[in-house]
């Protein structure tokens, strides 16, 4: 019952328009949540990696690092409340203040030696540092190396940075936001949008500084607007 009813809530509720255009041919993450259920003996390891910088690493109020208050932990939390009978690993490769650019350099030997069933990528917020047009050859040179080991990935768009109007369509984190979702649609990737999620809460007049621990690191009411958004690849609420 719960995945007959977890399907219809990841089709009924948009992440972005790259999940409608999946529910097409089914579920992105359907083999992955037909393991999650599986109990002993016929259960396995399930690894989920989170790559990227900062945010997914903790960090709040530099240099305080609020690991268990983090989107990668919560996600943990989330799964295991409605799968209890799996054994999931989450594993975060992130490193504060890195770009794609150097993820990528320590991808083979960092990320896919972990085998992820399930891989996230978030470095939009320090892509900026290095532009659009490389940070672009980055995350395709990773996509390219998980997709060859036929590993589900999930890209991410930026949380905010209070430096940047949110509301503005012609921002550098706009710009990579769109670049990361055009990535998606390109290689029928998911998408966990967080940067329009966090738009709409300022599009409801919501003070984006409520959610943030310093301009450019969520605290942990931050932290569970994403989840919302990575929590409906796997349960229903």
């Amino acid at each position: 019952m719960l995945i007959k009813r977890f399907v219809s809530v990841v089709f009924g509720v948009c992440i972005v328009c790259v999940v409608n255009a999946q529910s097409a041919t089914g579920s992105y993450v359907n083999n992955l949540r037909n393991e999650l259920v599986k109990t002993w003996p016929h259960n396995r390891t399930i690894n989920i990696v989170f790559h990227g910088h900062s945010v997914p690493s903790g960090y709040a109020n530099t240099p305080v690092v609020n690991t268990l208050g983090a989107y990668p932990h919560l996600t943990l939390h989330a799964i295991k409340e409605h799968y209890p009978y799996a054994v999931v690993n989450v594993i975060t490769t992130s490193i504060g203040g890195e770009q794609s650019e150097q993820g990528e350099k320590r991808f083979k030997k960092e990320v896919l030696t972990h085998r992820p069933d399930l891989l996230f990528i978030d470095y939009a917020l320090n892509d900026r540092s290095i532009g659009l047009e490389r940070s672009l050859k980055a995350w395709e040179k990773m996509i390219k190396q998980a997709l060859k080991q036929d590993i589900k990935i999930v890209l991410m768009t930026p949380t905010p940075d209070l430096t940047e109007n949110i509301l503005d369509e012609n921002t550098p984190l706009a710009k990579h936001a769109q670049q990361i979702r055009d990535l998606a649609s390109k290689y029928h990737l998911g998408l966990v949008d967080s940067y329009v999620m966090f738009k709409d809460l300022a599009k409801e007049g919501k003070d984006l500084r409520e959610y943030m621990s310093q301009s450019n690191h969520p605290n942990a009411e931050g932290h569970k607007v994403v989840l919302k958004a990575i929590e409906k690849w796997f349960v229903s609420r």
